[in-house]
C-alpha cells in the first residue's frame, strides 16, 4: 500500500545498495551495474519515479558519475528509460570544487553550506527535490533534519569482498518510519522510510 506521495517542497533521499549496505564494488569487481540483478519492473518503477517535475540534488562526486554518461557521447536511447528521465531533469549541485555543469543541460552550481541551500531551495522550490546517491550531501541534510524520506532499493547480493560505500557509514542515529514497500522482479526490495533523529 502507498501511504505517501512526493509533494512540493519536500527532499527525498534515493539510494541503492546491496543487502549488506554497500552502495558501490571496487573497480574491476565483476557485478555490473545493478549489481546484475535488474528486471523489468525495476525499470519500469524508476522511469515511473523520475517522470514528474522534480529538482535533483547532487553531491559533486555523484554528479561527476551521472554526467559522464551523457558527456561520454552514449546514445541517450541505449539508456534505461528512468536514466533517460534523470538526465533531463533540472539539478542542482552543491559544490566547493566543481567548474563546470560537465554537460548537463540545466544544472547550476550552488556555492556554500549544503544543509543552508537545501533548506532554502525546499522553501522556493515548487516542485520535490530528490537527491540520488551523493552519500556525504545526504548525510549532512539527515543530520539537519531537512531529508523527509528515504527510499533505499536493496539488490539481493552480499558484497563483502567488494563492497564499497556504505550507504549509511555516516548517517548518524536515527528512528524510520517505514512508510512503503514493495519487491521488484521478485527479489529486489524498496522500502521508504521517515526518518527522525533517535533521542
Amino acid at each position: 500500500m502507498r501511504l505517501w506521495a512526493a509533494s512540493a517542497r519536500s527532499a527525498d533521499w534515493d539510494v541503492f545498495c546491496t543487502l549488506d549496505g554497500f552502495g558501490s564494488f571496487t573497480e574491476g569487481a565483476d557485478w555490473g551495474g545493478y549489481w546484475g540483478r535488474q528486471g523489468p519492473e525495476l525499470l519500469e518503477h524508476r522511469a515511473g519515479l523520475l517522470e514528474p517535475d522534480q529538482l535533483m540534488i547532487f553531491g559533486a562526486t555523484t554528479f561527476r558519475e551521472v554526467a559522464e554518461i551523457m558527456s561520454a557521447g552514449t546514445d541517450p536511447n541505449a539508456l534505461d528509460t528512468w536514466n533517460q528521465h534523470l538526465l533531463r531533469k533540472p539539478a542542482v549541485v552543491v559544490s566547493s570544487t566543481l567548474q563546470s555543469t560537465l554537460g548537463w543541460p540545466d544544472a547550476r552550481i550552488l556555492r556554500g553550506d549544503a544543509a543552508m541551500i537545501v533548506q532554502r531551495l525546499k522553501a522556493e522550490s515548487a516542485v520535490p527535490l530528490r537527491s540520488q546517491a551523493s552519500l556525504s550531501l545526504n548525510w549532512s541534510l539527515l543530520a539537519a533534519g531537512l531529508i523527509d524520506r528515504i527510499q533505499v532499493t536493496i539488490f539481493p547480493v552480499i558484497s563483502g569482498h567488494t563492497g564499497t560505500s556504505p550507504i549509511l557509514r555516516g548517517a548518524g542515529d536515527l528512528d524510520l518510519e517505514l512508510l512503503e514497500s514493495r519487491t521488484l522482479d521478485g527479489h529486489i526490495q524498496e522500502l521508504v522510510y521517515r526518518p527522525t533523529p533517535h533521542r
